[in-house]
């Protein structure tokens, strides 16, 4: 057969790398950032001003004031997460296919256009979330927080990945598909799944940015962590998986160790893992029996993963010499340790024991960045080290210096993980402990985030050792680069692939005629993803009885509303959970004598759902009424002053700012109209006087418990004359109305429980 003659494209490769290590650094340092800010909250008043003497002289408050909240923790802290996931861990994914593929396959990217297209439009939807996020739009969704033109964005450039790489397989030069091939087509299969349902959503317009998930609720809840807990699966873990099983063999130059396991390792993963969403919601609204098969199938998930992490490992068997020696190696190795240790913990944590203490705690964070760091990271530096020297022929500048970088964020892991075991375990103890006479040990929150405090400063130290072997990372690439010469097309040669029909051939194993059939193999593996996913959540969106109705609960008001969108806006929910689950010491803590636990019928007007992942602070389910709005409004300014040592952000802007009414009544009609909350035509038509009536009960209550706030108001309305804008119009009033309505729509006399642990 004649040998073809082509030529690989580096290009494309080269401009992910880069792409990956600017990122990447980006994505460590605001998260040192908001590690700082959980010990140092005054960081933002020291440099942009304030009004408190004791922290620092610049007693400038408008400073901080036009900030607009840009550099709070609750938008740092959703920058943090998807410039890590999606700009650095997505460029190195991107970097690492379209480098592997084009070699497993013996053909050059199916269009050089289309490649370039994928790089721009990504880096292009990286940028756009810097920008939203530090503006406050955002969805407030864990890992999915871009609002709707950013999902659109992903989704047609997540596409154009797609049909660069099914043509490249299309055009290929060999017959099989390698296993690292496998885990792309799941992983662009997955996530293109995830992406679309989890991100169905109805704009306010088309012309603005706003949007209200199509979800509500328990609903929203399931659906978003399927989606959630699957973006790690599929975007995080699988893709990476492929990585792993293309790079480790080639820097070891050993074969993989099993292809039985290999075949073992995928359909069992890409099976199991769709199913085990829900463990990120034991003990919460959710149906029992949606939490019960989260469990399961966490539980099941060991076996693949560990499956894989074993392949990965003992891949090295007869190599292990060149660990010494080689620190590609060395990260490889640490990165399939910590994917072993990450999916280990996972189902731990999935199960009822462990959950009702790890869940809402620094645990949980700990856990998370031993699989960012470690696994994520870890691979993406030695892919990293591994193609310096090929893509540019030339030796890596310093081995000495990838060393350093390889200790230091070995180090880095472990002093920021350690701690947040730690931390995680003393505020979930903390939290449930009691006196003999029946009341809580650590009834004041403050006490059990004033405890974990030395904890947040060691997770800093950690960060920022991680970022430091980063910084040499960058030093010995550009090094490495200025030292060699780059090859922008490797030269290739190889023989166009025979047709030898699609029928199996006498002594053809099952897998391995799947493995020359990209289309059976694709479609089964979306057969496999599917499977779990509708048997979960279509239940759930259809069956009425998994949301029971609560006649008393209501649709929020105009300006409730508004004050919600306020509280997404700050990332408020980064910090606080809305979900009361049904321990003793739970609705002891934040419900009083009164109050019970979280209901699902509760929940049924909210969009999207709010019930968050972390508490640092306390949660906020029971809120209404707990305190006077004076309360609010002083702790809103400084929260230092309603609950000294409080490590909470201060967001003096909402009390200047005037609240944007303009949208109120198309907001209030799109939920009757689209969903069917059920606001009457006369709401509709009086938003303006709904709105106005309500503030002015609000400020009332401001004024009435503290007299100074309003002689400060008019004080300010001297000063300004007609720019003046009333308290009643402004942003803090909408909040605190939110606020005070939380969890008012049920009452009951009797503490109940389903569990006194």
């Amino acid at each position: 057969m004649e040998t073809q003659k082509f030529s690989y494209d580096n290009s494309i490769v080269r401009a992910f790398l880069y792409a990956m290590v600017v990122f990447g650094v980006v994505g460590f340092l605001v998260g040192l950032i908001v590690a700082a800010l959980l010990f140092y909250p005054e960081l933002p008043e020291i440099i942009f001003g304030t009004d408190d003497s004791t922290v620092s002289a610049n007693s400038n408050i408008m400073g901080l004031v036009k900030t607009q909240g840009a550099f709070g923790f609750g938008r740092l802290r959703m920058l943090h997460t998807s410039a890590v996931i999606f700009a650095f861990v997505g460029n190195c994914i991107f970097a690492g296919v379209y480098y592997s593929l084009q070699r497993l396959l013996k053909a050059r990217m199916f269009s050089d256009v289309l490649s370039w297209i994928n790089f721009w439009g990504w880096q292009l939807i990286v940028v756009t979330v810097v920008v939203t996020f530090l503006m406050g739009i955002n969805t407030s969704k864990e890992y999915a927080e871009h609002e709707w033109p950013i999902d659109i964005m992903i989704a047609l450039v997540w596409v154009v990945f797609g049909i660069n790489m099914f043509g490249t397989i299309a055009k290929r030069r060999v017959r099989h598909l390698y296993v690292a091939i496998w885990f792309y087509i799941a992983g662009w299969i997955g996530i293109t799944m995830l992406h679309i349902f989890n991100n169905l959503e109805v704009p306010l317009s088309f012309s603005g940015w706003k949007s209200y998930s199509a979800y509500a609720g328990v609903k929203d809840a399931l659906v978003q962590w399927w989606y959630g807990h699957n973006a790690v699966a599929f975007f995080l873990t699988t893709p990476v998986l492929g990585l792993m099983y293309y790079f480790m063999p080639k820097a070891a130059d050993r074969p993989v160790f099993s292809y039985k396991l290999s075949i073992i390792h995928f359909w069992s993963l890409i099976f199991v893992y769709i199913w085990a969403g829900p463990h990120h919601l034991i003990y919460t609204a959710l149906p029992a029996w949606a939490q019960a098969l989260g469990t399961t199938f966490s539980i099941a998930l060991i076996a693949p993963s560990w499956g894989g992490m074993l392949n990965g490992l003992l891949t090295l068997r007869g190599a292990w010499d060149k660990v010494r020696e080689n620190p590609v190696l060395k990260f490889f190795v640490v990165a399939v340790t910590c994917y072993g240790m990450a999916t280990f913990e996972g189902p731990l944590l999935a199960t009822k024991t462990l959950n009702k203490i790890g869940h809402f705690t620094d645990w949980v964070i700990g856990h998370v960045h031993i699989g960012a760091l470690g696994w994520n990271g870890f691979i993406a530096f030695g892919m990293l080290y591994y193609l310096l020297p090929i893509l540019w022929r030339t030796k890596l500048w310093s081995v000495k210096l990838a060393n350093w970088h390889f200790w230091l964020g070995t180090l880095g892991i472990i002093f920021y993980a350690v701690p947040m075991y730690i931390s995680g375990f003393t505020q979930g103890l903390m939290w449930k402990q009691f006196n003999p006479d029946g009341t809580l040990l650590y009834k004041n929150w403050l006490d059990t985030v004033t405890a974990v405090i030395p904890y947040y400063q060691m997770r800093f130290v950690g960060g920022l050792l991680y970022f430091s072997g980063a910084i040499l990372m960058v030093v010995n690439l550009i090094a490495t680069v200025r030292s060699g010469s780059f090859l922008k097309d490797t030269p290739v040669e190889a023989p166009a692939l025979a047709n030898i029909g699609s029928a199996r051939k006498e002594g053809e194993s099952k897998h391995l005629w799947l493995e020359r059939m990209p289309l059976y193999l694709s479609l089964l593996s979306f057969v496999a993803l599917a499977i779990g996913g509708m048997i979960e959540i279509i239940p759930t969106l259809t069956v009425k009885d998994n949301v029971p109705t609560i006649t008393s609960v209501k649709p929020y008001s105009p300006l409730e509303l508004e004050g919600r969108d306020l509280y997404i806006r700050e990332g408020c929910n980064s910090c606080h959970s809305q979900m009361i689950r049904p321990f003793r010491d739970e609705v002891v803590r934040f419900n009083g004598k009164n109050g019970q636990y979280s209901k699902a019928g509760e929940f049924v007007f909210d969009r999207p759902f709010l019930w968050g992942s972390k508490r640092t602070g306390p949660d906020l389910h029971r809120e209404g009424g707990k305190n006077p709005d004076t309360w609010h409004f002083k702790h809103m300014l400084n929260p230092r002053v309603t609950s000294p040592g409080s490590i909470m952000p201060r967001y003096p802007w909402l009390i200047y700012n005037e609240l944007d009414r303009t949208k109120t009544k198309d907001k209030i009609s799109l939920l009757k109209n689209v969903f069917g909350a059920p606001y009457t035509d006369e709401e509709i038509n009086n938003v303006d006087k709904l709105v106005d009536a309500q503030a002015a009960k609000v400020v009332e209550g401001i004024y009435s418990g503290d007299p100074e706030i309003k002689k400060a108001i008019e004080e300010q309305k001297a000063k300004e004359g007609d720019k003046f804008v009333p308290l009643e119009k402004r942003e803090i009033v909408a909040l605190i109305a939110y606020l005070q309505r939380l969890g008012t729509d049920i009452k009951t006399a009797d503490v109940k429980t389903a569990s006194n642990n």
